[in-house]
């Protein structure tokens, strides 16, 4: 038999259930809950019952039907608050955290982004070989954007998040490339010849040990074309130039990635961080609070995706997908067969079959 606090509150809880209007309780009420005394005795203790839970704060009729309620429900709606409570948070004006950036000739890799702000979307892999393997990472802003009003305001924003987090950057022509999509490679050889010639000279200048792109489906216009943008431009170079490939994606689903990266809950909470400098793209559409959850669906993908089929998912809570190649006498060849995972315990650089 309950006594107490705890038999109370059920009977509280059954007669709200039930829609009684007031404190009386029934006598199968006291029968189900092996309640005993007479009814004066009942009212008086559901009085301080009531009187007690509501002191300390509790919803009554929320806790009544807690009983009866989807347990996913919460699990769901706190996800909607977070998100909700996330749009109160600042953009950009962060503080910068004075994280030591590697020495200036350190091994390098280039982002070659798209747009401003996808540095710091797929960046999880990046951001990791920058902190642990020592790289230094060079951003190489490919366009900055299509609207000509936004493209220094986007400039600005772009070099606070690369500052954020630790990052140089490069820009490819004073309002970025223009044009670069499918269309002008096939429709304006001699503009796409002028943008080749930029990103191989930042190829030669730099000499990246790891290079990171969209891959060629990445659905939008822009960061297909600055796929095939640097395909182009990596075969205008030398045949003894080589480094490794990294294909990201975002805007659509690559059908065969062969690395899933894990970042810790610091380092996610830091590329968002650097997003919320992208002002004006966050401001126009807040998707910068949907990116964790992005990056928990990249699990759930790369468990088979890059695990195998069937395989068990890694107890991984935040990742990024890749696909991971190289370039070597003129042209791309797989690094290694099958997929590979990197935890947050191993070491990034260890797929390059790096020792450090």
């Amino acid at each position: 038999m309950q006594t107490g606090l705890g038999l109370r509150f059920q009977s509280v809880c059954h007669s709200l259930r039930k829609g009684v209007g007031g404190v009386k309780l029934a006598e199968a009420d006291r029968a189900n809950f092996g309640y005993t005394g007479n009814r004066l005795a009942i009212i008086k203790d559901v009085e301080r019952a009531l009187r007690g839970l509501i002191k300390a704060g509790y919803n009554l009729r929320q806790l009544a039907l807690d009983k009866h309620m989807n347990p996913y429900q919460k699990f769901v709606a706190e996800f909607a608050r977070l998100v909700v409570e996330g749009k109160s948070l600042p953009l950009g004006d962060i503080p910068p955290q004075g994280k030591p950036k590697p020495a200036p000739g350190a091994p390098v890799a280039l982002i070659f982004s798209p747009h401003p702000d996808d540095e710091c979307i797929i960046g999880g892999f990046a951001l990791r070989l920058m902190r642990e393997s020592g790289l230094r990472i060079i951003n190489v802003a490919v366009t900055q954007g299509s609207s000509k009003d936004r493209q220094q305001p986007r400039l600005e924003e772009l070099q606070n998040a690369c500052n954020w987090l630790g990052f140089d950057l490069e820009q490819t022509a004073p309002n970025g490339l223009e044009k670069i999509n499918p269309q002008t490679r096939v429709n304006n050889p001699e503009h796409w010849a002028h943008a080749v010639k930029v990103i191989a000279a930042s190829l030669a200048k730099n000499q990246p040990r790891v290079i990171f792109f969209p891959h060629e489906l990445d659905w939008n216009g822009t960061h297909i074309g600055t796929h095939f943008l640097v395909m182009d431009a990596l075969k205008t170079l030398p045949a003894n130039f080589q480094c490794c490939l990294v294909e990201t994606e975002f805007w659509g689903q690559m059908p065969t990635p062969n690395l899933m990266v894990e970042s810790s809950a610091e380092d996610v909470a830091d590329m968002l961080a650097a997003l919320s400098f992208h002002v004006g793209e966050v401001q126009r559409n807040p998707y910068h609070l949907r990116m964790p959850q992005w990056m928990q669906d990249n699990v759930r993908r790369g468990a088979e995706l890059v695990g195998g089929q069937g395989g068990a998912a890694p107890n991984f809570m935040f990742a990024t997908l890749y696909r991971l190649r190289q370039w070597q006498n003129g042209r791309v060849g797989e690094l290694y067969s099958g997929g590979r995972q990197i935890g947050v315990r191993d070491n990034p650089g260890s797929v390059f079959g790096w020792n450090h």
